[in-house]
């Protein structure tokens, strides 16, 4: 037998040790309490969150584009009259 087999079987006896014994049950509930919290704090997955990151960032710059057109329209229409049909 080999070095790697002997350490692959040990180490495959050792596991079912533990899984049998009350180290595997505390693994257990430790893991139940785990997700009951983390599904409590109203995560969301990476994939969502860099959803939403492109959605703010493509935002951004729409807005960044309208505050420039407003700040032209303000320059030929005279310093800071509103511009005709232009309401809050």
């Amino acid at each position: 037998m080999t070095n790697q087999k002997l350490l692959d079987e040990i180490g495959g006896k050792i596991k079912d040790v533990l899984a049998q014994s009350p180290a595997g049950d505390i693994e257990k509930n430790l893991r139940a309490v785990l997700q009951s919290a983390f599904a409590r704090l109203d995560l969301v997955t990476r994939e969502e969150f860099d959803v939403q990151q492109a959605v703010l960032l493509r935002t951004r710059e729409k807005l960044e584009a309208l505050e420039k057109k407003v700040a032209e329209l303000e320059r030929r229409n005279g310093a800071g009259e509103v511009v005709a049909g232009g309401t809050d």
